[in-house]
C-alpha cells in the first residue's frame, strides 16, 4: 500500500502519432475526479506520518522495487502513458521477459525502465506445459494481473493470436487493459498457435491478419484507454521475407504502435524490416540460447532502427539452470554452494519484508502486541513476571533462567509426593547453544514439572524424560541425562541437577 497526496481534480492526457500520412493515431485522453479527503483527520495523520515529498522513503509496497527504495514516479501518467513516453524518447530500450510476480519485481529491482511478458515463460510455470497454444485468456490475464501489481514500471503483454476471431481480440485487449498492462502484443497466427522459432507455423490469411489489429484498435478506443499495440507477424518463418513487409505496413496503416516481424533470419533481413515506415517503432526479440534471429547488442539493434528488445528466455533459463542445480545437491546430501544461495536475510530483504516491517509500525496501537513481545505469563494465569531494570547490575550466570510451570506433576518411581521428597528435590536444567557457539537459551524447571516442556524445546518432542529420570534419580550430583545436535544444527543439553 501507498500513502499519496492526490489532486481533487485530475486531467489524464496523452498523444502518440504517427507522421506518415496513411498511420495516424488520434490523441486519446480520460478523465478522473477524486473525492478531497485530505481534511480528514485519520489521512492527515497517517500522511504525517509516511509522507516526505522531498525524501527517499523506504516503503513496503507491492508496486514499489522489492526491499529498496522507492522510486519517485509521475502517479498521474498511466503505464501506456509512461511506455509510450520511452517509446519517444532516444536510443534502444531493453525489456527483458518476466512471469510472475517476482520476476517482474526483480526486473524492476535491476533498474529496467519496462518489462515484457512471456507466453513461454508464463506456460512453463504455471502450467508446466510448453507454450503450444495450451494456456487459456483466463489464465494469462490472471498471472498478467499479478504481475503488473507488483511493479510500478510499464509492462508489455504477450497476448498470442488473441484467442479467437475479431470479437476475441477486443475481449483480449480490453481485460489486459483492465488488468493493468501498458501494451500487448497481437500476433496472426492461426489456432492452436504455435511458440515463435519452433516448427509448425501457420497464420492466418492478409485480412484477417488486418482486422485482427483493427479490432484491438476498436478495443483501445472503446475502453478510454490508451494501451500500445504491439502488432506481431509470424509470416517470416511461415511464410516469406516479403509477406512479413507486407503485413508490417498493412499493420502500421490499421494503427498499431509498434511492428515486430518474429524470427527474422539475418541481419539484412533486421535491417530491411526497420526500414519499413522507419518512423513507426520496431521491436526486436533476442531469442537467447540459439534462436533463428542474430543476437545483436544494444547499440547495433539501435544502429539498425529498433526501439524496443525483448530477451525473452534469460530469466526462466537461469531459473530452470539454478533449481536443477540445488536439486541435485541436495539429492546428493548437500546444500547449494553459498555463491548460487542467498542467506535468509538477503532473501528476506529482496521479498522485502524489512520494508513492511518498517511500515506496520505506522499503524501499529498498544493492543497489536504481540504475545511474544509481552512479559511471559504462566499457564494458570500467575502475575507477570518482570525483571526491575535496577537488578541488572546484581545478574550473574542466571540472567537468561526462566522458570517454567507446566501442569503435570511427576512424583518420581517411588511415588514420594512430599514437596521436596524424591525426584521434587531435583532440578532439570536444559540449555540450547547455536551452531555459531552463541547461548540460544537455558531453562531450569522443578524435575516434577514435565508436561510442556516440549512446546519451551520442541527438539525433546519423543524423548522418555520420565524413563531417564528414574533411571538418574538415586545418582547423586548432577547428571547429564541428553546430549544431541537437532535439526538445525543447536545442540541440546539436558541436566539433571
Amino acid at each position: 500500500m501507498k500513502l499519496s497526496v492526490i489532486n481533487h481534480e485530475s486531467i489524464i492526457s496523452s498523444s502518440f502519432s504517427k507522421p506518415h500520412k496513411t498511420h495516424t493515431l488520434s490523441s486519446s485522453f480520460s478523465s478522473a475526479k477524486v473525492t478531497n479527503f485530505k481534511t480528514l483527520p485519520s489521512f492527515q495523520k497517517l500522511s504525517t506520518q509516511s509522507h516526505q515529498s522531498d525524501k527517499k522513503v523506504f516503503i513496503f509496497s507491492p508496486k514499489s522495487s522489492i526491499g529498496g527504495e522507492t522510486k519517485k514516479s509521475d502517479t498521474s501518467k498511466t503505464p501506456a502513458q509512461l511506455l509510450r513516453n520511452l517509446l519517444e524518447s532516444p536510443g534502444v530500450h531493453q525489456g527483458p521477459a518476466c512471469y510472475d510476480g517476482l520476476s517482474a519485481k526483480l526486473v524492476e529491482k535491476a533498474g529496467f525502465d519496462f518489462c515484457f511478458t512471456s507466453g513461454f515463460s508464463i506456460s512453463a510455470a504455471r502450467l508446466g506445459l510448453p507454450d503450444v497454444g495450451l494456456i487459456s485468456y483466463g489464465e494469462m490475464v490472471d498471472q498478467g494481473r499479478q504481475i503488473t501489481e507488483a511493479v510500478s514500471i510499464p509492462v508489455i503483454g504477450d497476448g498470442d493470436n488473441g484467442y479467437g476471431n475479431g470479437m476475441n481480440v477486443k475481449r483480449t485487449v480490453k481485460g489486459f487493459i483492465k488488468a493493468g498492462f501498458a501494451g500487448i502484443i497481437i500476433e496472426d497466427q492461426v489456432s492452436p498457435k504455435a511458440c515463435g522459432h519452433t516448427q509448425g507455423r501457420k497464420v492466418v490469411l492478409r485480412e484477417e491478419a488486418v482486422m485482427r489489429i483493427k479490432a484491438a484498435i476498436d478495443a483501445r478506443r472503446e475502453s478510454g484507454s490508451d494501451i500500445v499495440i504491439v502488432a506481431r507477424t509470424d509470416s517470416r518463418q511461415a511464410v516469406s521475407f516479403e509477406e512479413a513487409l507486407w503485413r508490417s505496413r498493412a499493420f502500421a496503416d490499421a494503427g498499431a504502435d509498434v511492428l515486430f516481424v518474429d524470427a527474422l533470419a539475418s541481419r539484412e533481413e533486421m535491417k530491411g524490416f526497420c526500414e519499413v515506415y522507419p518512423l513507426v517503432p520496431k521491436m526486436a526479440n533476442m531469442l537467447e540460447g540459439g534462436g533463428k534471429t542474430p543476437i545483436l547488442n544494444p547499440t547495433e539493434l539501435e544502429q539498425m532502427g529498433f526501439k524496443i528488445v525483448a530477451y525473452p528466455l534469460s530469466l526462466i533459463g537461469v531459473s530452470v539452470r539454478a533449481m536443477q542445480d540445488a536439486l541435485t545437491a541436495i539429492k546428493g546430501g548437500r546444500l547449494p554452494p553459498p555463491g548460487s544461495l542467498p542467506s535468509f536475510e538477503e532473501l528476506k530483504e529482496t521479498l522485502g519484508f524489512n520494508a513492511y516491517y518498517e511500515e506496520e509500525k505506522v499503524y501499529a496501537t498498544r493492543d497489536s502486541q504481540s504475545f511474544s513481545q509481552r512479559a511471559s505469563i504462566n499457564i494458570y494465569g500467575n502475575q507477570e513476571r518482570t525483571k526491575d531494570a535496577n537488578e541488572e547490575r546484581d545478574q550473574s550466570e542466571q540472567d537468561n533462567v526462566v522458570e517454567v510451570v507446566t501442569p503435570e506433576v511427576y512424583y518420581g518411581a517411588d511415588g514420594s509426593k512430599g514437596r521436596f521428597s524424591g525426584i521434587w528435590s531435583r532440578q532439570l536444567r536444559v540449555k540450547v547453544t547455536g551452531k555459531d557457539g552463541s547461548e540460544k537459551l537455558e531453562i531450569r524447571i522443578p524435575a516434577g514439572f514435565l508436561d510442556g516442556i516440549t512446546n519451551v524445546v520442541p527438539a525433546l518432542g519423543g524423548v522418555n524424560i520420565k524413563s531417564l529420570l528414574d533411571d538418574a534419580a538415586g545418582e547423586p550430583g548432577g547428571k547429564k541425562l541428553l546430549d544431541f545436535n537437532d535439526t538445525m544444527g543447536d545442540r541440546i543439553q539436558v541436566f539433571l541437577e
